[in-house]
């Protein structure tokens, strides 16, 4: 009998599915990160199972846990770091983590590129919304960190993430989105050596149909997967 957790991605790549094809999108061409801060790790096996193979994790010293322990299934998984990565962590998340999400700043670019042993990919987070309460650069900041990261040898930058506020409407989401991939579009254009653009990781278990129809690649999903975190 399928769990919970596999219906439910079952339901969301349905949901996928149709938002893609709504916009005349390929599914394959999105990323179902599966966001596990606080989930246990029996609930993400059962998730692995149901063939999910990216994780985001918000804390170095749990995913280090949980990493440990997954691994144990020979599954060929993914681990992407999404939480607020703080400059004394950076050692031991480049040997844990596959992708960066949130590089907020030159300081964190430069100790991730003095840490890795080999190239790490990473995204610039923007805070579009310039909330004081998450990470993230502003618009014309990621353009300048872009070129920066450019001459660092250890990373590849592949794209840019954002969390934009939270709405009971997720169509309120959707400007936060379409603002995102211009500016992705806008930095390609610049056509920085060593930049590509490929990746937009945008979109949560509430809207990430919005952030597919905005072009997002990677959508992280939590609640919609393995229900309500505990308080």
């Amino acid at each position: 009998m399928p769990s919970i957790a596999a219906k439910n991605i079952g339901i969301i790549r349905e949901r996928i599915e149709r938002a893609a094809k709504h916009v005349g999108r390929e599914p394959r061409e999105i990323t179902l990160l599966a966001a596990t801060k606080s989930v246990d790790v029996k609930r993400m096996q059962e998730a692995v199972k149901a063939g999910v193979t990216v994780f985001g994790e918000n804390y170095v010293q749990e995913a280090k846990r949980k990493i440990k322990d997954l691994e144990r299934s020979k599954k060929d998984i993914r681990w992407h770091f999404i939480g607020n990565l703080q400059k004394n962590k950076a050692k031991d998340a480049v040997l844990l983590f596959d992708m960066i999400e949130s590089v907020d700043s030159i300081g964190l670019a430069k100790e991730l590129n003095k840490r890795a042993k080999e190239k790490i990919d990473v995204l610039i987070q923007v805070n579009l919304a310039k909330e004081k309460t998450k990470g993230g650069v502003t618009e014309h900041e990621a353009l300048v960190l872009a070129r920066e990261i450019a001459k660092l040898e250890n990373l590849s930058l592949k794209g840019l993430m954002t969390i934009p506020p939270y709405f009971e409407n997720p169509e309120m989401s959707r400007p936060y989105f379409t603002e995102l991939r211009r500016l992705a579009e806008k930095i390609r254009r610049e056509n920085i050596p060593n930049v590509i653009m490929k990746d937009l990781s945008m979109g949560m278990s509430h809207d990430f149909e919005i952030a597919i129809e905005e072009g997002a690649t990677i959508i992280r999903v939590g609640t919609a997967i393995f229900g309500e975190r505990p308080k």
